[in-house]
């Protein structure tokens, strides 16, 4: 047998990665179904976000890992402040083992308007340090005692004195703050849809740049982009929702920090949430949008703010997968698509490819 032959399932596209139950998806049921076929056709990595609906991180990971047996798991993100740090220490540790190694904890810093309304406190880059360090401790079996710091004040935290294990921590991050701070602190990074290229290689220079300042190894810390994707087979309308209304609906909620972080023209990001087709949407554009709104919308957006993204034929969506490995990271998460929607653009990137260093297209060699 050959060694690509006795590698396990799930292993042929370790670098790239996707999002269970993408979109507003109401039925978690079908995530048992897209975490068998991610790994049937050899995904690396399924991201889970969390909505509080019915997408609760914790729920959605387990079943995932069970249902798997190579498939890596990742929350892509949950939030600290949202669970004592023995519950989110313990659930990690259970995924952990449940999984067999498999799963990594993902934070994020979530949305202050959201935890103002529910009455949690604003999350902030010392918060997540400390929790950080908190979960490490249990997870090596450590006893927290008397600890009063930025994530809070316990008398006492204690899994298992017997526990040792190493449980990947991800960030989520968009600022400069918060890339950072992952480089200080994390294992992995995942960045955000809609990064240009080269806002992706500035976010990846400042992760490992900081990872070093730290001293850190900035190349043991694994960098995932975010990048949207619609081929052209899924047809016109999937390229507006997908692409259009998902990139709307960023704009509609936290458009600030994106554009900023792109260099892009607040200008355009003020005309665009004062028109009369964004503020009488009525909620999120990918959600409540028609075709024919949407196409609309398309006319506010610049080209090149929808150009960070990945359509057209699935030959051209693999060209920029590798655009986003030339920019410095080192996985790329798949975005808005189901795995099976994905297939063509996997074929695609499957001889676009270098097996041996999937960093480089099978052009460059």
């Amino acid at each position: 047998m050959s060694a690509a032959a006795a590698q396990p399932r799930g292993s042929e596209f370790r670098e790239l990665g996707c999002y269970g139950l993408a979109g507003h998806a109401t039925d978690p049921h079908v995530l048992l179904g897209e975490a068998r076929t991610a790994e049937e056709l050899g995904l690396g990595t399924l991201f889970l976000s969390e909505r509080f609906n019915t997408k609760e991180a914790f729920t959605l990971a387990a079943a995932a890992g069970a249902v798997t047996t190579g498939l890596h798991i990742c929350t892509a993100a949950t939030n600290h402040n949202t669970r004592h740090p023995l519950v989110t220490a313990a659930g990690a540790m259970t995924l952990h083992r449940l999984t067999r190694g498999r799963y990594s904890l993902g934070l994020g810093r979530g949305f202050d308007a959201l935890f103002d309304v529910i009455g949690l406190p604003r999350i902030t880059s010392a918060q997540i340090r400390d929790a950080a360090d908190i979960y490490r401790r249990l997870w090596r079996g450590d006893t927290v005692l008397g600890h009063d710091g930025p994530a809070g004040k316990y008398p006492l935290l204690q899994l298992d004195p017997s526990y040792d294990e190493n449980i990947p921590l991800t960030l989520t991050a968009i600022g400069p703050n918060t890339l950072r701070l992952a480089g200080e602190v994390a294992d992995s990074v995942v960045l955000h849809t809609f990064f240009t290229d080269d806002t992706t290689a500035r976010a990846v220079r400042a992760i490992r740049a900081a990872a070093e300042e730290a001293g850190r190894d900035p190349a043991g810390i694994r960098i995932w982009s975010v990048l949207a994707v619609v081929d052209d087979t899924q047809g016109e309308t999937a390229r507006l929702r997908k692409l259009v209304g998902r990139l709307g609906t960023y704009l509609q909620g936290y458009g600030d920090i994106l554009v900023r972080v792109n260099g892009w023209d607040p200008r355009v990001l003020a005309d665009f949430r004062a028109h009369p087709l964004v503020t009488g949407a009525g909620g999120a554009l990918d959600a409540v949008a028609d075709p024919q709104t949407l196409a609309a919308v398309e006319e506010l957006l610049p080209a090149e703010w929808l150009a960070a993204s990945a359509t057209g034929t699935p030959a051209h969506c693999a060209t920029r997968i590798g655009d986003q490995f030339r920019a410095g990271v080192d996985g790329v998460v798949l975005h808005g698509n189901t795995p099976t929607e994905l297939k063509p653009v996997l074929d695609a990137w499957r001889e676009h490819r270098d097996p041996r260093d999937p960093a480089r297209s099978s052009v460059e060699k």
